[in-house]
C-alpha cells in the first residue's frame, strides 16, 4: 500500500510479471484459480482496457482516505482501493508477492475457503486501518493519518496473508534474513518503512493485525464459515452447465487430492518431486519423510518391512474425508 498522490507510471515490468506467473502455473499440478483471478483483476484494473474503462472508477475516486470514507460514507474507497496501484513497479511487486503467498495458501485449503479468507482479510485490514486512523485523531489529535493520507494497493491484504502463512511454519525469511515466523511480519513492516519511502504504515499495520485476528477467529471455529459456504454454493451453481455437459458426454478424469493425482499409480512413490501418502493420499514434498496431513511415515507401506513411526501407527487405511478436513484445519489454525 503506497501513500502518495501521484498518478500511474509505466516502466515496462508487466511482461516480466506475465512470464513469471505463467512459468509458475505451468509447473503446478494444481492451478489455484482464485490466486490467478486476483492477479488478473489487479492487472486489468491497472491496464484499464477499453471495454472496462467506462465502468471503472478513476484512481482519484478510490484513494483510501479515512476522512472521505467516514464523512461521505464512500464505500468504493473502502473496498476498491486495494485493487488499484500507482505504477507498474508497485503492481508487479505486489502481484509477485500475491503469486507466492496465494499458491501456498490456496493449495493448503480449497479455493472457496481461500476466497473467503481473502475477502475477510481485505475487509478487516481496511476496517482496522480506518479504526486506527480515527483513534489517532480522537485520542492524540494526530491528523496526518486521518485527513491527509491517501493510499492504494494490495499490500495491506498481503501483510495479512503473510501472517496467516507464517502461522503454519516455525521460521521465515525476511529479505534473506532468517526470523522466527511470529516476528517475521513485524520485521518486514519495519524494514519496508525504512527502505521504501512513501509506504502507508497504517495500511500495513492494519494488515498484520487483521491476519492475527483471523488466525484467532479461525482457530476457535469448527467447520466451514458462512462465507465459504456461500462461495461454494455460488461456485456449484456456476459449474452446473459444465457438470451437465459431462453427464451428456462422459469421459475418464483423474481425481485430484492435495497436490497431485490420486489412483493413478502406486501409492507411496515419488512423482515429480512429491510422494503420495499411502494412508490419506496427500501429495508431500520429496524432502519430507512424514506426511504433512496425517503424520504417516513415508516408508510405512503396510507391508512386513514397513517401519511406521509411533505417531502414525494408528493411521492404517483410508481416512474419512471429514477427519482429513479436521486435521487440515488444526494444522492451518496453529
Amino acid at each position: 500500500m503506497v501513500r502518495t498522490r501521484n498518478g500511474p507510471r509505466s516502466n515496462g515490468m508487466l511482461p516480466l510479471l506475465a512470464l513469471h506467473a505463467a512459468s509458475e502455473y505451468y509447473r503446478l499440478d494444481r492451478k489455484p484459480p482464485v490466486t490467478a483471478g486476483l492477479i488478473a483483476a489487479n492487472s486489468l484494473i491497472y491496464l484499464r482496457p477499453a471495454f472496462l474503462d467506462p465502468i471503472l472508477p478513476s484512481l482519484q475516486e478510490v484513494w483510501f482516505n479515512p476522512h472521505l470514507i467516514l464523512k461521505n460514507g464512500d464505500l468504493k474507497r473502502f473496498f476498491l482501493s486495494p485493487f488499484y496501484h500507482v505504477g507498474e513497479s508497485h503492481l508487479v511487486y505486489n502481484m509477485l508477492s500475491l503469486l507466492w503467498k496465494g499458491i501456498q495458501l490456496e493449495n493448503s485449503m480449497d479455493s472457496a475457503e481461500f476466497a473467503s479468507m481473502v475477502a475477510v482479510l481485505l475487509g478487516m485490514s481496511q476496517g482496522i486501518s480506518l479504526l486506527i486512523s480515527k483513534s489517532l485523531l480522537a485520542f492524540f489529535d494526530y491528523e496526518w493519518a486521518y485527513y491527509t493520507e491517501y493510499s492504494v494497493g494490495f499490500s495491506g491484504v498481503l501483510f495479512a496473508m503473510k501472517v496467516v502463512l507464517n502461522s503454519q511454519t516455525e521460521n521465515s525469511y525476511v529479505y534473506g534474513i532468517p526470523i522466527p515466523s511470529r516476528y517475521a511480519a513485524w520485521a518486514e513492516l519495519a524494514l519496508v518503512q525504512f527502505l521504501v519511502p512513501g509506504v502507508s504504515f497504517i495500511g500495513h499495520l492494519g494488515g498484520i493485525l487483521a491476519g492475527l485476528v483471523y488466525i484467532q477467529l479461525r482457530g476457535s471455529y469448527n467447520g466451514s464459515d458462512p462465507l465459504t459456504v456461500i462461495i461454494r454454493g455460488l461456485t456449484g451453481v456456476l459449474k452446473w452447465p459444465v457438470r451437465f455437459l459431462r453427464r451428456l458426454f462422459p469421459f475418464r478424469r483423474r481425481q485430484i487430492s492435495g497436490r497431485g493425482p490420486v489412483g493413478g499409480g502406486q501409492r507411496g512413490i515419488s512423482v515429480s518431486g512429491f510422494w503420495r501418502c499411502h494412508a490419506c493420499t496427500y501429495e508431500n514434498s520429496a524432502w519430507l519423510d512424514v506426511c504433512e496431513m496425517c503424520s504417516t511415515n513415508r516408508r510405512a507401506t503396510g507391508s512386513a518391512n514397513g517401519m511406521a513411526s509411533p505417531r502414525s501407527a494408528h493411521y492404517s487405511g483410508e481416512l474419512p474425508l471429514e477427519e482429513l478436513r479436521r486435521r487440515r484445519m488444526e494444522r492451518f489454525g496453529r
